[in-house]
């Protein structure tokens, strides 16, 4: 089977939705290419029930369709999963799903991007030939288990947190969570309610704020430079949280919107894991440095016995597997070469969205920018 249509966009998370939005609003065909059975598959199926959005639902929109008045400052995971499928039928998008995208190129004697890719319901190859080509895959594609030492000889059972539900099958076992990001903390706090005994590691220095802070400094990033609201937030953290130094959690040398700024990596918006890590309930580890059957040896000496592993270790792009001729707009790990604003468009009608590390936010721009280009160069504007 051959089609053959304007602009092919690979992922239906909520970036390839919302570019195909975009689009479709501006009466340019597309199609919507999907590898799972629905739409926003991360959100649907792997996300942990107690999931809510970690910024403020202003800062979490699509295009053209606010959240209602009457949802929460912090949508929950279900309520995001409903604006997602009003979001959908709103704008006519209609993924194709169960599409695996194997190969995408650019036919530089037709002009044309080609993409080729493994129908799951029939089992058959399909090609699709179209004038711009949208990379939505996203910086999330891919769960990320690092190689630990001895990690095949672990007795237990060890899970990425994109297999995570809730911690109910949890109860009364030692259980250690690895990554100490947003997910990693409110997984922590989440098995602990559960009745896990349960341990987080923490390598890295971390910033934890609440989400009112958060809030408030995204606010002021507005009129105040950076480096003033860094000073501000964490003076207010410092006073609600004390030095944390001493339960095995450093802050990092630069501020929290800083290092967001830089690297696109989040502060720590506490959800009351820090007050379990206080009381006991919850205790921080260093790194792992092996794993021997069910006893885990960390690097400060520390061995411990475990009955299950959480791997809250963050998520790779898988743009590279598929993309073969990318214009030298990504780099080696699968992710924009040029930092934002720059990074949304490469050559000969190439584009990408979702790999800013700008969250939703991030999100709803490059799907507006890269649908009001094309409409441009389609039109001769």
């Amino acid at each position: 089977m051959k089609q053959e249509t304007v602009v092919v966009i690979v992922g239906a998370g909520p970036a390839g939705i919302a570019t195909s939005a975009c689009l479709n609003l501006l009466s340019i065909p597309n199609i919507v290419l999907e590898r799972e059975d629905c739409y926003a598959s991360l959100w649907q199926k792997k996300a942990y029930d107690r999931l809510k959005l970690h910024l403020a639902k202003s800062f979490c929109e699509l295009p053209h369709m606010p959240f209602p008045l009457s949802a929460p400052t912090f949508v929950p995971k279900d309520m995001f999963v409903q604006y997602l499928q009003n979001y959908v039928y709103q704008f006519n998008v209609a993924p194709l799903y169960q599409r695996s995208v194997e190969n995408a190129w650019y036919n530089r004697i037709a002009q044309k991007w080609v993409v080729t890719a493994k129908n799951w319901i029939s089992g058959l190859v399909e090609e699709y030939v179209c004038e711009f080509l949208v990379a939505a895959t996203g910086e999330n594609s891919e769960g990320i288990i690092p190689n630990v030492n001895g990690l095949d000889s672990f007795k237990g059972l060890f899970i990425h947190s994109s297999e995570y539900d809730n911690g109910k099958g949890f109860g009364h076992k030692d259980v250690l969570v690895v990554g100490a990001g947003n997910s990693g903390m409110e997984i922590a706090y989440d098995l602990c309610n559960w009745g896990a005994q349960t341990s987080i590691v923490v390598r890295s220095p971390i910033h934890v704020l609440t989400k009112e802070l958060v809030q408030l400094g995204m606010y002021i990033l507005k009129y105040i430079p950076c480096s003033f609201v860094d000073k501000m937030v964490l003076m207010l953290s410092k006073l609600l949280y004390g030095d944390l130094g001493v339960y095995g959690i450093q802050r990092p040398f630069k501020g929290p919107f800083m290092i967001k700024n830089e690297t696109g990596r989040s502060p720590i918006i506490d959800v009351g894991t820090i007050s379990k890590i206080k009381t006991g309930d919850i205790e921080v580890m260093t790194a792992i440095e092996e794993i021997k059957g069910d006893q885990i040896k960390f690097t400060n000496g520390q061995e411990t016995q475990f009955d299950a592993i959480v791997f809250a270790t963050g998520f790779k792009s898988t743009v590279r597997k598929w993309l073969k001729d990318d214009g030298g707009l990504f780099n080696e790990n699968g992710m924009p070469k040029h930092k934002s604003p720059n990074h949304w468009k490469g050559e000969h009608g190439l584009y990408c969205v979702g790999f800013a590390s700008a969250g939703l936010f991030g999100i709803s721009n490059d799907a507006k920018n890269i649908a009001d280009d094309i409409f441009n160069i389609v039109h001769g504007n």
